[in-house]
């Protein structure tokens, strides 16, 4: 029987090989595009990334700066610890248990401690985990006999902050903490890292980049499984500089002492002429070496963070009624106004009625017939509520704002102090800051009580250091300050005239 051939068939498989070549002429022109690609357009930057998959940078935290005091005494100084790490990718597969027995065994660190610490993970630390801080030189000593069985384990050195004189000037000093992820996003780029620590408050905050010093690092090569094979380089970190301050430790001590003992207060102390501040206390007040501890519990925390004395507040800038004190600023506003020059003599008695209340004298009978200095060194109530309510609201903030007052006073640390409050007829027409307009009128018993420094007057004890200053130096108001630096605190920018007559300022002294 005769089979007839197919010519479809036939042309078809005269077709494939010409398909096939076709196909893997695709498929290589394919590759080498590809590795053209990879290699011409884009070689540097994929060798960039295999190096960065290759290499890493152990980093080394830079020592703080010291703070020292005008004489060069240690105020804040870095100590350094020894802790214990995990390496976990130096620790081979398994061998965790066997480990951490024979840690707990050899350090008297209770296993569960450790196991807790390994749980819970580096982190952003990548390469190690911090398994107990603070370890003694006995438990150094005896890693150290026995670290070259105990792969994966590690002893090192940390540097952590240390104030040697604890709670004093523990608001002016401030204190650090390590920074928060959120800190971290916009602080990376100044070169800061996740382990880093920045400071919170007073000194160490206003002079952190002066302090803080810079990292340093070992860079070293490692496999495919993240262990390391050598080391390539090593960095040293820079350490941060030394600070002088102008506090004056002796009498820092000294105002420290002033104060202990009582329920609240605080104690300015400065240069008059400069503005330099020789002493800054407050109390209650708080050990700052807090915030050097590597594991604090929630209970130390809140019993510093939601005590209800609030020892975190710094007295000295926020603002209570000055009384007595605030009356040389009424006294200014009377003879700068011009109606009660420096020779005026009021008669003074028990008490003054203004409105439906009769303002008591402090001894109950008054002292007679006198002028400004009798009046300022017996401090006569009656005598200046008639001085206050003679000139008025306006001529007394005016007299305020002259000396510094509703205003920060410049110190370096201003972001923690209060603008306090003057109050006068046209705040009191806004509300008085916590009712609507017009239902809080000005009247005679505001202008009494802001006469003597009493209800609608809230100052800082630091602006009346700073006010007092102007009667002391001849008339200049300054600008406290911590630390001189390069600036000069005596140039028109930090130090102004005040617009008072001589005679004003003569009486007010004498």
């Amino acid at each position: 029987m005769a089979i007839a051939s197919n010519p479809h068939r036939s042309a078809g498989l005269q077709r494939q090989p010409a398909i096939l070549l076709g196909l893997v002429l695709f498929c290589a022109s394919a590759m080498v595009l590809r590795l053209g690609w990879l290699q011409l357009l884009h070689g540097s930057e994929n060798r960039e990334r295999a190096d960065e998959n290759r290499i890493r940078l152990l980093a080394r935290n830079p020592v703080r700066g010291r703070i020292l005091d005008r004489h060069g005494q240690v105020l804040v100084s870095s100590r350094l610890i020894y802790s214990l790490y995990l390496q976990p990718k130096d620790l081979p597969q398994g061998t965790w248990p066997a480990l951490r027995d024979r840690l707990s065994g050899l350090l008297n660190i209770p296993q569960k401690q450790l196991e807790q610490r390994k749980r819970r993970g580096p982190g952003k630390q990548e390469y190690r985990i911090e398994l107990a801080s603070e370890l003694t030189p006995e438990q150094v000593l005896r890693f150290r006999e026995q670290a070259s069985d105990l792969r994966g384990a590690q002893v090192d050195l940390d540097v952590v902050r240390s104030y040697p004189h604890g709670s004093l000037g523990a608001h002016t000093l401030g204190y650090t903490q390590p920074i928060t992820e959120q800190e971290y996003k916009v602080l990376a780029k100044r070169g800061y890292k996740i382990r880093d620590r920045i400071g919170r408050i007073g000194v160490e905050a206003a002079y952190e980049k002066h302090l803080r010093g810079t990292w340093g690092g070992q860079m070293v090569e490692v496999n495919a499984m993240g262990e390391i094979q050598r080391v390539l380089g090593d960095r040293p970190s820079k350490a941060g500089k030394d600070l002088v301050v102008t506090l004056d430790l002796p009498l820092q001590r000294a105002a420290e002492a002033a104060l202990k003992g009582k329920p609240g207060g605080a104690i300015v102390a400065l240069n008059p002429r400069t503005g330099a501040i020789l002493a800054l206390a407050s109390r209650p007040t708080f050990d700052p070496n807090f915030f050097s501890k590597l594991i604090t519990t929630q209970k130390e925390y809140d019993a510093l963070f939601s005590n209800p004395k609030k020892p975190l507040l710094s007295r000295a800038m926020n603002p209570y009624d000055p009384g007595s004190t605030w009356k040389p600023v009424t006294a200014m506003a009377g003879m700068e106004s011009g109606q009660f020059p420096p020779d005026t003599k009021l008669h003074t008695t028990a008490c003054i009625t203004y409105g439906g209340h009769c303002f008591p004298d402090h001894n109950g009978a008054g002292f007679g017939h006198i002028g400004y200095a009798d009046a300022l060194r017996f401090s006569s109530n009656t005598f200046f509520y008639q001085v206050g309510v003679g000139v008025g609201s306006k001529a007394l903030k005016q007299a305020a704002d002259q000396l510094g007052f509703q205003q920060k006073t410049g110190i370096e640390i201003g972001w923690e102090e209060s603008v306090g409050l003057v109050g006068d007829e046209d705040w009191a027409a806004r509300g008085r800051g916590w009712t609507d307009p017009g239902t809080t009128p000005w009247i005679p018993e505001d202008m009494a009580s802001a006469s003597i420094g009493q209800s609608v007057v809230q100052i800082t004890p630091l602006q009346l250091a700073r006010a007092y200053a102007v009667f002391a130096n001849g008339g200049w108001l300054v600008t406290p300050h911590l630390a001189a630096g390069d600036i000069d605190w005596m140039s028109p920018e930090h130090r102004t005239k005040v617009a008072m007559k001589p005679s004003t300022l003569q009486t007010i002294r004498e």
